[in-house]
């Protein structure tokens, strides 16, 4: 596909996507259960509360008592979806996911909204960016970050379905809705967005979007960008991930996190190790957030279209 196919068709959250996928596990199977932290509408989840009132919990701001339920539950044989948001679905409660889901494999959903700088005007204390370095460290955590409210809604469901402990990020703004509407999530399976021949762009989250836009202006300069979504980052499409790099052999990572941990890290500990190129990462410099406007604080921060123009030209530089 050329990377001027993908348009976008509008705007909506990622979390709206979660909302939308957690009712529609909850249709699908009996066994699925939700439980909040006092964030019923942030995290779009009173749609599953109307349907199943019997099957929500609201635990109030206890959010390491709810990981405790959630276990609980899972134990139970039921499919527990916890929600908060992700400073307090991770930070806050790592103890607990750490001793009581993930040491014993418990099938619960972390799910986990609002996450990175996003967040906006909350500010720092909420605007968490190191979640996925703490949760990919997890032995048998599976590692989940969406892209759109399509993605986001497919994914919920697909996790439902999936045996063991899951880290799902998503975020808050509406954001363009980019994939397709009835798409088949499958877990650990990058999505090839567009074909190129120069670099290959690798983004999560948020920044799949910013990077589409950036190698659409990138290949108006002649530019040739492979665009490739990784959803998730846990387990790694190692695959597709080699597959691509053999081709191009330069590498531009993009995630809206830390640079320490993430998506960035992942790849270049495979790489390394086995095809080693040119590499750049588009990422938060070792810093904590701030208030602000979300598009503000993504072009402050290192995770704007300049940014990913930057880093393309810069490994092209050094692949020379």
């Amino acid at each position: 596909m050329s990377i001027h196919d993908i348009q976008s068709t509008g705007n909506k959250a990622t979390r709206d996507g979660f909302g939308q996928g957690l009712l529609e596990a909850g249709q699908r199977d009996a066994r699925v259960v939700a439980l909040t932290a006092d964030l019923l509408e942030s995290l779009q989840m009173q749609h599953f509360k109307k349907a199943f009132p019997e099957r929500f919990f609201q635990c109030g701001i206890a959010e390491a008592n709810m990981m405790g339920i959630a276990a609980g539950l899972a134990t139970g044989g039921k499919i527990p979806f916890t929600g908060t948001f992700a400073n307090f679905s991770t930070g806050r409660v790592y103890d607990q996911i750490r001793q009581s889901i993930a040491y014993s494999h418990k099938n619960v959903k972390i799910c986990a909204s609002h996450a990175g700088v996003t967040l906006g005007e909350d500010g720092a204390t909420h605007q968490i960016l190191e979640d996925v370095g703490m949760m990919r460290m997890l032995p048998g955590m599976t590692v989940i970050n969406t892209c759109d409210f399509n993605q986001t809604r497919a994914a919920t469901i697909a996790i439902a379905a999936h045996h063991g402990p899951v880290y799902l990020r998503f975020g808050r703004p509406a954001w363009p809705i980019f994939t397709p509407e009835n798409q088949k999530f499958k877990i650990g399976k990058a999505l090839h967005l567009a074909s190129g021949k120069d670099v290959t762009i690798f983004a999560t989250g948020h920044l799949v979007w910013t990077s589409i836009e950036a190698a659409k202006e990138l290949a108006e300069q002649g530019i040739s960008c492979e665009v490739i979504n990784i959803h998730t980052i846990k387990p790694l499409d190692e695959e597709a991930i080699l597959d691509s790099v053999s081709k191009t052999r330069a590498v531009v990572v993009a995630e809206e996190h830390q640079r320490n941990g993430g998506l960035g890290d992942a790849i270049a500990n495979l790489l390394v190790h086995q095809l080693p190129v040119p590499m750049e990462y588009v990422g938060v410099k070792d810093s904590f957030g701030e208030s602000g406007k979300p598009l503000d604080l993504l072009d402050k921060y290192g995770l704007g279209k300049k940014d990913v123009l930057w880093a393309v030209k810069d490994v092209l530089d050094r692949k020379k």
